[in-house]
């Protein structure tokens, strides 16, 4: 009896294949082109409605100027990237200079990278005091700190806006005439005297203020020690300073305006 032939099974699958992989390159162009300059993405839009058409403009007269505006917002977003490398790579340097670890539950230093630099806030905790006694004498550590950011402030020519801050409560003086105000004020601008001393030169500072125990941290009582601190803001640009509104009242309410000395 003669053997029977197998049988033949089509070739269903390579046509299935062919398409998905048609697919897959038709998926690809229209990514690669979607990461293209504006543009570009016009006039590939222009090709594919009139493939046709010798004439096509390398402009778009009406929209070329959001076009050079879209090309002007990319620009600025990979400088804006790079400014956030750059300060994280500074904050990393900085805590390797004051030896904090990443691990610590409570650092003595925080450091927020904002749009335009750097915010930082140096906690004078009784762990690691940056004051002596509720004094604006700095203690070895204190002193260590700000010595260095000192110099990191010169080296990157950072503009410099300076906040003292007191917890609720504090016992300052016996002097009723001096409280958590004046404190504030008198650190913030011992902590200014220091650093010109090392590094900073005197242009680099544009504000000093006091705010006492008005702005304690979100999630902290208002007696907590973690609102016995000075918080550095780092700008690589300058910011503008507020003017009081000419049409102001000096008696306009009971809001309470921070001690600011330069």
């Amino acid at each position: 009896m003669a053997k029977k032939k197998d049988e033949h099974h089509g070739g269903a699958w390579k046509v299935a294949y062919a398409d998905f992989v048609t697919a897959m390159m038709a998926l690809f162009m229209v990514l690669w082109i979607c990461a293209q300059k504006p543009d570009v993405l016009v006039l590939a839009s222009l090709y594919f409605k009139e493939p046709t058409n010798p004439n096509r403009p390398k402009t778009l007269g009406m929209l070329e100027k959001e076009i050079q505006a879209a090309q002007k917002d990319s620009v600025k977003d990979i400088k804006e990237s790079v400014n956030q490398g750059f300060l994280r790579a500074i904050a990393r340097d900085f805590f390797k200079l004051l030896n904090i670890k990443d691990d610590e539950k409570k650092p003595p230093v925080d450091i927020e990278i904002t749009s335009d630099g750097l915010k930082m806030t140096i906690y004078d905790r009784n762990k690691k005091r940056v004051f002596k006694d509720n004094s604006t004498e700095t203690t070895d550590w204190g002193t260590f700190v700000f010595q260095n950011l000192a110099w990191l402030i010169e080296r990157h020519n950072f503009q410099v806006y300076l906040e003292g801050h007191t917890a609720k409560g504090l016992d300052v003086s016996n002097n009723k005439n001096y409280g958590a105000w004046e404190l504030s004020a008198d650190r913030a601008n011992a902590i200014r005297r220091l650093m010109e001393y090392y590094a900073m030169s005197t242009d680099k500072m544009k504000r000093v203020s006091g705010f006492g125990d008005t702005i304690p941290l979100p999630n902290a009582a208002r007696d907590s020690e973690d609102n016995q601190r000075i918080t550095v803001s780092l700008t690589l640009t300058q910011q503008p300073t507020p003017t009081p509104s000419p049409t102001a009242s000096p008696a306009s309410g009971g809001v309470q305006t921070p001690i600011v000395q330069h």
